[in-house]
């Protein structure tokens, strides 16, 4: 019999729901190729998601200096206690935010690992630069919240993996290797440029709402005035977070949620990612190259992938060249079908779930 493992997350691991399924499923899948694996996901108690509901329970949270989604998940000790069976060769948690369970599994598992699938001190810090105020105000005293919080219980692992070397040499800890975020091998698709920037990704998750916000007011309206033909398409989950910033353009089209990102890029004759916050990598990127289409990024956007600008995308970070990069690009062609092809042939090297587990592997692996 193989030895048993113990997976530990607070979302399902699958294709198809984010970018955190997506890297759990690899894990978890890397994983069964080993051990018996047990999966434990939580059912969360509900609360109202109104904005006055949610900015109370924030203010609550920064008085107590305990940041939303550690909170959020949080208390779970006698659930999760239920549902252990027996001792683990290996227990493996979820993201940060499951972090303080580490007491209550080291009790019945061998070793444990943590996957940081973001730094989330890094990501709260970054937030709080490109939000407004009172929303900058709270993301910094949550990334100092995160600072205590990461000193406490990363020490409580003896594995730590990352997406990322960036976020690698963010780490203090003795024991960290790299799981880069990767896609399934996908067939590189055959469909036909259409008059189309796309941007793609949950659309509720706060770094995309202020790129959305971003290029919005700063970048599509000269956009829409030197390509007159273009239409942006919002490609994700929760549409209703960006209504304020997409309404009243026809131009602007917001399709949703869609069962096969990679199947939307592929129509796009751009795909965007004007974010201003952000840690580990990025989905949405992995996502374009899949679909063999150009990328238009800014430099935070395509952190720890080891793209180079001008081979495998365009690099922006001042709204007028992120602009001209998009206007290069939609008039070149042969630019756009190099840096495409540039694109998924770094995504086959490196980007795949088989090469991501091989690099995990040739780190000493779990």
């Amino acid at each position: 019999m193989p030895p048993r493992a113990l997976f530990l997350t607070p979302e399902e691991p699958k294709i198809g729901s984010g970018g955190g399924g997506m890297r759990s499923a690899s894990l978890l899948a890397y994983l069964q190729s080993k051990y018996d694996v047990q999966t434990v996901t939580f059912s969360l108690r509900t609360h109202s998601r109104s904005p006055a509901a949610r900015a109370w329970r924030n203010a609550i949270r920064l008085a107590r200096g305990c940041p939303p989604l550690f909170d959020r998940f949080s208390g779970y000790e006698n659930q999760i206690a239920g549902a252990l069976g027996g001792r683990y060769t290996l227990g493996v948690v979820e993201h940060f935010w499951c972090a303080s369970y580490a007491g209550l599994l080291r009790t019945c598992c061998d070793r444990l690992v943590l996957d940081l699938h973001n730094i989330e001190s890094q990501l709260a810090r970054t937030h709080a630069r490109a939000a407004r105020w009172p929303a900058s105000w709270a993301s910094q005293r949550f990334s100092e919240s995160y600072q205590r919080l990461e000193r406490e219980w990363l020490p409580r692992y003896d594995l730590i993996l990352t997406a990322s070397e960036e976020d690698r040499r963010r780490v203090e800890h003795p024991q960290v290797r790299i799981f880069p975020n990767a896609l399934p091998e996908i067939p590189r698709p055959s469909v036909l440029e259409t008059n189309a920037i796309v941007f793609s990704g949950n659309l509720e998750y706060h770094p995309n709402v202020e790129a959305v916000r971003w290029f919005r007011e700063r970048i599509w309206p000269r956009v829409r005035e030197q390509a007159p033909a273009a239409e942006w398409r919002l490609v994700g989950s929760n549409p209703g977070a960006v209504e304020p910033f997409t309404g009243g353009d026809p131009r602007i089209v917001v399709v949703g949620e869609v069962e096969d990102a990679v199947a939307h890029l592929s129509a796009a004759k751009v795909c965007v990612v004007p974010l201003l916050s952000g840690s580990g990598t990025r989905f949405k990127i992995l996502e374009a190259w899949a679909a063999g289409r150009a990328v238009v990024s800014t430099t935070l956007g395509a952190e720890g992938l080891g793209a180079r600008h001008g081979e495998h995308l365009l690099l922006a970070d001042d709204p007028d060249d992120f602009a001209g990069a998009i206007l290069r690009l939609w008039n070149d062609s042969a630019l756009r079908t190099r840096l495409g092809d540039a694109g998924w042939a770094l995504y086959r090297e490196r980007f795949t779930w088989p090469a991501a587990w091989r690099r995990l592997e040739e780190s000493g692996g779990i």
